[in-house]
């Protein structure tokens, strides 16, 4: 059985870190299993509360266990790793094995304002399809999607069904846009009460806004502004080091 190690340099906190983690991922604490109390892993390793504590804490904050008030610290799903690379969200939850859905909030066309019309290098007060949609993942929400696609390119875009189908695939196959090329920007924040109580976040919650301009042929077909549930999703990219010259 796994032990604390009083005479390491490691602290005391990271090692039942780490135990804890070992626990998890040989499945011996399976998603959504209990962790011991605090008082039991105390006992179990001859630690203070202080460092137990300390030690749940990080995995909290890290979102391998979560806190249910009054019942207990539980083991996590695990997270997302968000792709970085232009994929749709359907495509991209089907090949994790998970069942894409939708749900439509909002569907209008609204006139370009300046900024957006520089994004999507249209004109001021051209015509946009604006999309909102809930994306769910096995019925579970995860994101808010914000499309603005313009009119030019999709003119009855607002009259196709979107439920539980693919964005991309539907202005592939019925306008011949392919979107091949694009740009992501993606910040921090905290989901207005709106889209938390949409993805089932506290209020305050975490979550990742992406914004993306999306190219067919050179072309912005695409202005997307996405919030993802902080607490399920992480990136991830490989790091090269630059060659250098001589």
């Amino acid at each position: 059985m796994a032990h604390i190690d009083p005479d390491s340099p490691v602290p005391k906190y990271f090692q039942l870190r780490e135990i804890l983690l070992d626990l998890m991922e040989s499945n011996e604490l399976p998603i959504g299993a209990a962790i011991p109390s605090e008082r039991d892993l105390c006992q179990q390793f001859g630690l203070s509360r202080m460092t137990v504590r300390q030690a749940v804490d990080h995995l909290v904050s890290e979102g391998r266990l979560h806190r249910v008030a009054g019942k207990g610290t539980f083991v996590a799903r695990p997270k997302i790793e968000m792709a970085l690379r232009l994929t749709s969200f359907s495509d991209d939850m089907r090949a994790r094995g998970l069942r894409p859905g939708s749900r439509d909030l909002d569907r209008r066309i609204m006139r370009a304002s300046a900024h957006l019309a520089r994004e999507l290098g249209i004109r001021p007060g051209d015509e946009v399809h604006f999309i909102e949609r809930l994306r769910t993942a096995d019925g579970e929400p995860l994101c808010i999607e914000r499309a603005h696609i313009p009119v030019s390119l999709a003119p009855d875009l607002i009259d196709r069904d979107l439920t539980d189908r693919s964005l991309y695939g539907l202005l592939e196959s019925d306008y011949g846009l392919v979107l091949d090329a694009g740009e992501l920007t993606i910040d921090g924040g905290i989901a207005d009460p709106g889209d938390a109580d949409l993805l089932k976040l506290p209020r305050g919650g975490a979550v990742l806004l992406l914004q993306r301009r999306s190219f067919a042929g050179g072309v912005c077909a695409e202005l997307g502004v996405s919030t993802y549930r902080a607490d399920r999703y992480q990136l991830r990219t490989v790091l090269e080091t630059p060659q250098r010259r001589n």
